[in-house]
């Protein structure tokens, strides 16, 4: 289980000296993938630790120490865009190396504790020494507020990032690669060790950002164009360069919290109707079906996987809006973006990946989700991708079909076995009342009743009850849809109920 805490730490940082030559470089994108390329030929060698006392730092002493704003990398220039960097410590035993690119030379950034504030509570005694470097960065820009450059988007700890749309607040993650998620021997995480920088020219509307990613079993080279706004939009491009047959591997991996909802509320003795980041994975796939999964918090580790060949999309969604949803004025959750992921070019055969990991406490990662392609990455071999990634609250699929909006579950009050409760929003297909809709549910594993169909007078959709009878099976998969005339009137609405 992922440490929320140990890859999203709060945004602080720290400057140190230089660790290596700051004489600038001609800079072309192509040099990091003959980089990433070379580094592969070779055994891997993990970076060397920062000192122990600065990994020693607890979590209130990490918290100590903060950026300036006027010394952020293009502060004060007709550059749109700052960044800013995160120190070491904690959470972070490695430094990563960044450099800023202008006028085709790349210039490695220097860091200074001149640079940040810090409490009379910070540790004055720490060791500085060659190891030390950054952890991570953010970016900043005008976003809604003229005059205010607000963070939209950080990369920190692996090869871990997340951003946001207008309006949101951070939530879910998403990173360069997953390697062995859910596998018994354990996952391999590798880390982006350089960022490059391009500098935005004064009106640009996005940012490029380039990253060198490696590990025992890969290596990579990776861009960003990043467009902030509502969505916030990554067009991602890849190199992976595998030490390695990679036979499990995912491609644009998602991670995300689901603590509880109605489906599990009875399991939490908590004042909150619901805890997480996302609520469901929602699906496209290469036939134009849309498939919608809400997610679980199960007792055991459970990995689902959906069949599919050039996927036109997958996402993890916060479908939970309101802040009555939650009622918790802390920590916002009806705030937190949704994440689409959209290939573009064919990914060919292979699966979406779901993995669900128990959970007890809401600091924990254990939802995620990824392309797995169904023929390993052979070692030596050299495979590009693009995809693009949009982060926000609003709707990021037009798929053109009413949506689910809730799924709850219950114990059959009144017969044997469990009812599901299916809310589907508002929609014209609609419109003639539920009359004219008919209810398609079934099971390979119980049977399911023809179920009722009702119109809901809070959210103006229709809601969908029907029971089934686990009976002694411990799990039992679910599928539900609506049709008129023939025609596909809502979403396909997946579950795993587990005892």
């Amino acid at each position: 289980m992922i440490s929320r805490r140990a890859f999203l730490a709060a945004s602080t940082a720290l400057a140190a000296r230089p660790t290596w030559a700051v004489s600038p470089q001609a800079f072309a994108p192509a040099q990091i993938v003959d980089l990433a390329r070379d580094l592969s030929t070779r055994a891997y060698r993990p970076r060397p630790n920062i000192p122990q006392d600065w990994i020693d730092l607890t979590y209130e002493q990490y918290r100590l120490i903060w950026p300036r704003p006027d010394a952020a990398l293009w502060h004060g220039t007709d550059s749109p865009y700052e960044v800013d960097f995160f120190h070491p410590g904690l959470y972070f035993p490695q430094g990563v190396r960044i450099e800023a690119i202008e006028q085709g030379q790349a210039q490695p950034v220097p860091f200074s504790l001149d640079g940040f504030d810090r409490t009379d509570q910070w540790p004055t005694d720490l060791t500085m020494d060659d190891t030390l470097g950054f952890s991570g960065l953010r970016l900043r820009t005008e976003l809604d507020q003229p005059g205010k450059r607000n963070e939209f988007c950080v990369f920190q700890g692996a090869s871990y990032f997340r951003a946001i749309g207008i309006g949101d607040i951070y939530g879910l993650s998403a990173r360069g690669i997953a390697l062995r998620t859910g596998d018994p021997a354990g996952e391999e995480f590798p880390d982006f060790t350089r960022f490059w920088l391009e500098r935005p020219a004064e009106g640009q509307n996005h940012m490029v950002l380039h990253a060198l990613l490696n590990g025992p079993s890969l290596t990579g080279a990776y861009r960003f164009e990043i467009h902030p706004g509502q969505p916030c939009v990554m067009e991602v491009e890849a190199t992976l360069f595998p030490r390695v047959d990679l036979d499990h591997v995912g491609l644009g991996p998602l991670t995300s919290m689901f603590l509880f909802d109605q489906t599990n509320r009875h399991r939490f003795d908590d004042f909150r109707p619901a805890v997480h980041d996302s609520d469901g994975l929602l699906m496209q796939n290469g036939a134009g079906e849309v498939i919608w999964r809400p997610l679980a918090n199960p007792k055991t580790l459970q990995i689902s996987a959906f069949m599919d060949e050039n996927p036109r999309g997958f996402g993890l969604m916060q479908r939970a809006r309101k802040l009555g949803d939650f009622a918790d004025l802390e920590a916002l959750y009806h705030l937190r973006p949704g994440l689409w992921v959209e290939p573009k070019e064919g990914w060919g055969k292979g699966s979406v990946s779901l993995v669900e990991i128990p959970a007890d406490k809401e600091i924990y990662d254990n939802i995620v989700a990824y392309w797995r392609p169904a023929d390993p990455i052979e070692a030596g071999s050299e495979h590009k991708m693009s995809y693009r990634l949009s982060w926000g609250s609003d709707e990021l699929v037009d798929h053109g079909l009413p949506r689910v909006l809730n799924t709850a579950m219950g114990e059959h009050v009144f017969a044997t076995g469990r009812l599901a409760v299916i809310d589907f929003e508002a929609h014209p297909m609609f419109d003639d009342g539920p009359e004219a809709i008919t209810v398609h549910t079934q099971s390979p594993h119980a049977d399911t009743t023809d179920g009722v169909l009702q119109r809901n007078p809070e959210t103006g959709g229709l809601r969908l009850a029907f029971a089934f009878d686990p009976k002694d099976r411990d799990v039992v998969e679910l599928r539900a849809q609506l049709r008129k005339d023939g025609q596909l009137a809502s979403e396909v609405w997946l579950y795993r109920w587990t005892a």
